[in-house]
């Protein structure tokens, strides 16, 4: 008979891995009190992982459908009443340089969610429940003694590259040094699987970041990481869900009959199921990165034909094509015309 093909997509072995309560609360613990038990495992609740809401105006209603990119755990904690938001980019090798933004983003709709939610308990058109609400509340929709449950949002970067971008939305303005303190900041918790020194205690989570920080090392190569991670497996006896979920950290789809037909030598399979995806992704990058010059070139062309300034045609090519100041800066210092 044959055997049936059975494919793990990525971010679905990644969250099964950190639907664990255990393992959830010793992250948490590690990233927000160095290690300290202070957040417990059984006091974890899954919080539904989707979110909607609706930015009302004056002319317009807008819907957006908030959806967090990659991997995503949401879990409420009892006791101590805080939202706990796991947001897991997934190893595919790019740094998203509006993290913060996206962040602050995602974050505020889990509070309009909250804001929505209550001011529903007031009702609304003949029916609202206007008694005991002076007019300030009667117009906010909310009491001054209502309280929302915080949201802390940690991000995971499963990436290869070392982060260069901005931790905060500070770091994405160009705000002169005398009006920064008058400008809002937003700071993201950001966590590197395979750069940190976390105070972890379960010895799943051990493994996993142990094992990331091997895969991930570009210093590396490849035979001597191999080798590295499968010594690692066998000494201290890794549960084949951490491998599998190295895999899906990686960015690998797992193709969970191989790995069990590799029995003892999961991390074979694991690190050739890495290397193949890794030479497409090569390739398909390389044709990105193609176009993306060529775009960036006529962009460039085309600034000179209208007599914009340097500086323009840079903020243009950000503008255009959604990339950072230094990758513009890169496009126009190799297609820019070079002054004499």
């Amino acid at each position: 008979m044959a055997e049936k093909t059975n494919i793990l997509k990525a971010d679905t072995v990644v969250k099964n891995y950190w639907r664990d309560n255990e393992r959830f609360a010793d992250f948490f613990n590690a990233v927000l009190f160095d290690g300290e038990e202070v957040i417990k495992a059984e006091e974890l609740e899954d919080v539904d992982t989707e979110e909607s809401m609706v930015l009302e105006h004056k002319d317009y209603a807008e819907s957006i459908q908030a959806a967090r990119d990659g991997i995503k755990i949401r879990k409420r904690s009892l006791t101590h009443g805080v939202e706990l938001v796991m947001l897991g980019m997934e190893g595919q090798g790019h740094i998203h340089y509006g993290m913060p933004l996206r962040v602050m983003g995602y974050d505020y709709s889990t509070y309009k969610k909250q804001y929505d939610g209550n001011a529903s308990r007031y009702g609304s058109g003949k029916h609202r429940a206007s008694e005991g609400m002076d007019e300030d509340e009667y117009l906010s929709r909310m009491k001054r003694t209502d309280k929302f449950i915080p949201v802390i949002t940690v991000v995971v970067y499963y990436g290869d590259k070392p982060w260069d971008g901005a931790a905060s939305l500070h770091g994405m303005l160009n705000i002169p040094e005398g009006m920064k303190k008058f400008v809002n900041d937003y700071k993201m918790l950001l966590v590197e699987a395979g750069r940190n020194q976390l105070a972890l205690h379960n010895m799943n989570n051990v493994d996993l970041f142990h094992l990331l920080q091997i895969v991930l090392d570009n210093n590396l190569p490849k035979n001597e990481a191999k080798e590295k991670a499968i010594k690692y497996c066998e000494d201290h006896a890794v549960e084949k869900s951490v491998v599998m979920t190295v895999a899906g950290a990686a960015g690998s789809n797992i193709d969970y009959n191989a790995f069990e037909r590799e029995g003892g030598s999961i991390m074979c399979a694991l690190f050739d199921s890495i290397a193949k995806e890794s030479e497409v992704k090569g390739r398909k990058e390389g044709i990105a990165e193609g176009r993306a010059e060529g775009r960036a070139e006529e962009i460039i062309e085309s600034g000179y034909e209208f007599g914009l300034s340097d500086s323009d045609i840079i903020k243009r090519l950000q503008s255009r094509l959604d990339i950072s100041l230094q990758r513009a800066q890169e496009y126009f210092g190799r297609f820019g015309r070079q002054k004499l």
